[in-house]
């Protein structure tokens, strides 16, 4: 649901320095990448998915090291189950397990209702009190307005772990605001969810064989204690806490996380 400068600049520096190749890109609706209106031509989040081999082909991969973040780390589980042979190994970070239902979950969470024994961890308070907030909030109006809201979500995911740079994050929501083809439209992915409540298929984590990386933050903010339900369902994964980290990639663990993939992606 984000663009790919959402990989940090300092961060993939650091992966191309050690040897690898990256490729980052824009998903559908978001940045530079094509917009559409929904009504018109509507898709799902297997759409979404299948775009990842889209870019492979485009590249001419046949595999690749697959490292997604958050709802990108769902997407990485399901193709590595998918398609087993186009990933050589998965990173997933901050992300929830394939068929939890996280969706559901955070929507519960946000409704004040009831979840289910099984169900997966909340959210933190603080991130369900800034979502709440959101519902009832006015449109921001301008620019300026957008892009103080957008860094106020950010400061929400960065969580309480460590400093927050509040001048980085705006120079980084100006860059997302400024090369946005339409900034509204990511609300295409809510929608593409709804189409398709049945997309994440439920018990196969165990058919994963890609040598698996999972990295949580200490401070995760949207889905505490996620990582270790991954770790526990794909076979031999190995869990990465991350001191201090939230949902976000700040520079102070660039260094830890970038070697914990270099050394993941040679082996």
């Amino acid at each position: 649901m984000s663009q790919g400068v959402l990989w940090p600049d300092e961060f993939v520096g650091r992966l191309v320095a050690g040897g690898r190749r990256v490729i980052r890109y824009d998903h559908r609706d978001t940045g530079k990448s094509g917009t559409v209106d929904f009504a018109a031509q509507p898709y799902t989040w297997d759409d979404i998915k299948n775009d990842v081999y889209r870019v492979l082909d485009a590249h001419s991969l046949e595999s690749a090291h697959l490292v997604g973040h958050s709802a990108g780390g769902l997407l990485g589980q399901f193709i590595a189950v998918e398609q087993p042979d186009r990933v050589r190994s998965l990173t997933v970070i901050a992300s929830s397990p394939l068929g939890g239902g996280e969706g559901q979950v955070i929507l519960r969470a946000l409704m004040g209702q009831p979840q289910p024994e099984d169900s997966l961890p909340e959210p933190t308070p603080e991130f369900l009190a800034f979502y709440r907030s959101l519902m009832t909030a006015t449109p921001p109006e301008d620019r300026r307005t957008q892009i103080n809201s957008m860094i106020a979500e950010q400061r929400v995911l960065h969580g309480t772990g460590l400093p927050f740079d509040e001048d980085a994050a705006r120079r980084l929501q100006e860059r997302i605001y400024d090369r946005a083809r339409d900034l509204t439209a990511v609300a295409n992915h809510r929608l593409a969810a709804a189409a398709s409540p049945d997309f994440e298929p439920v018990g196969v984590l165990h058919q994963l064989k890609a040598p698996t990386l999972v990295i949580e933050g200490s401070h995760e903010p949207v889905k505490p204690g996620h990582g270790a339900i991954i770790a526990e369902q794909i076979p031999g994964a190995r869990l990465m806490i991350t001191a201090g980290m939230g949902h976000t990639l700040p520079p102070e663990v660039h260094e830890e996380l970038a070697v914990a993939i270099l050394t993941h992606t040679a082996e």
